[in-house]
């Protein structure tokens, strides 16, 4: 990969340099792993240790970081590390990137006549195109991906190995699903019957994904009951999350692994929403909530910018004081039960 220089590097990033502007580097390195020609970051103070015994040619580190012993590596300092790092990473993936393939859509491949694919979009080897779909110039299908009937794909949006996006799904402009996610798999809906069986209720809506969303490996999303499940625009989810039938996700969500969102729930803009979190169907969670991981939703939370930890959670620092109290209950029982052998005493002395 070709080497950028630090002084490169603070003229795209705007940062201000301390050490040698001519060092070149040609790849990113954790700061506990650095190495000659790698850059680093340093956004956590926990990590402050490593950069002094750091190998790393250049190091990303915040305006105010004050260091308290000798440094080797040149630093450039920023105003937000992670945003900063967020670019580089992005320059290095793009460097990174396979040249194009001289056929755009491979002869392995399974497309329906009916299909329209656009110029410059790419579809890989055994992939399945279905009747009537669209994809849109720029878009990249990964090999073994299944695309179902009338599904259309937007511009610049990648799909991963394994994934499949089942029948009339819409998926926006430059998003990326990662691989073996299923779009469109039938929600989870039955009706009880007087013999104990269950009737299975037809799933016969859609699932949209706005633009710039990121679905994570082997996450879930199944479609609406009627209507549509809707992935509102920017919004991350991470691998291995379960998103059911006619949830709404507001724009700029991001949700931890291992999540559950049950039916009909609707998620405000901007939440946080940690792992292994679960959320009770039909309920609505303000614009900002800010939730714990292995916390439990079991009601619509209406305040905005909420941090709810617990389960069912609780206002963040409600939960911890509960928790301070529940570890001294041995001590405080004794106590109790202390002060009740010696009110006892004092009533029987009176008597």
């Amino acid at each position: 990969m070709k080497s950028v220089s630090a002084a490169e590097l603070a003229h795209l990033l705007d940062a201000k340099i301390e050490g040698d502007p001519n060092v070149r580097v040609h790849k990113p390195a954790k700061i506990e792993e650095g190495e000659p020609g790698a850059i680093s970051f340093l956004g956590n103070p926990k990590y402050e240790s490593y950069l002094y015994n750091c190998a790393s040619s250049i190091v990303l580190v915040g305006l105010d970081f004050e260091p308290q012993a000798p440094v080797s590596a040149t630093l450039l300092r920023v105003k937000d590390v992670y945003a900063s790092l967020s670019f580089l990473l992005q320059h290095f993936q793009a460097a990174q990137a396979e040249a194009p393939a001289a056929q755009q859509i491979s002869p392995q491949a399974v497309i329906d006549p009916s299909a329209k694919v656009a110029e410059g979009a790419e579809v890989g080897a055994l992939a399945y195109v279905g009747p009537n779909v669209v994809i849109e110039a720029g878009a990249k299908i990964y090999p073994q991906a299944y695309i179902g009937a009338d599904v259309k794909i937007g511009a610049g949006s990648i799909i991963e190995p394994g994934v499949r996006i089942l029948k009339g799904c819409q998926i926006g402009q430059n998003c990326i699903i990662h691989a073996n996610s299923v779009i469109g798999s039938d929600g989870f809906g039955f009706a009880p019957q007087a013999d104990g069986s269950y009737e299975k209720i037809p799933q016969l809506g859609i699932v949209i994904l706005e633009d710039q969303v990121e679905v994570g490996a082997n996450t879930v999303i199944d479609r609406a009951t009627m209507g549509q499940t809707l992935i509102k625009q920017g919004v991350k989810l991470d691998n291995l999350i379960q998103i059911a039938h006619n949830v709404e996700i507001g724009k700029h969500t991001a949700v931890a692994a291992q999540a559950g969102i049950a039916g009909s729930t609707k998620v405000g803009e901007n939440c946080l929403i940690g792992g292994q979190v679960g959320l009770v169907g039909h309920i609505q969670l303000a614009k900002g909530t800010k939730i714990q991981a292995q916390s439990g939703i079991n009601k619509s939370v209406k305040k905005e910018n909420q941090a709810l930890f617990g389960s069912p959670a609780l206002p963040y620092n409600d939960f911890l004081r509960s928790q301070a109290v529940f570890k001294q209950l041995p001590r405080l029982q004794k106590e109790v039960n202390a002060l009740r052998k010696a009110l006892k005493a004092l009533q029987e002395k009176e008597d």
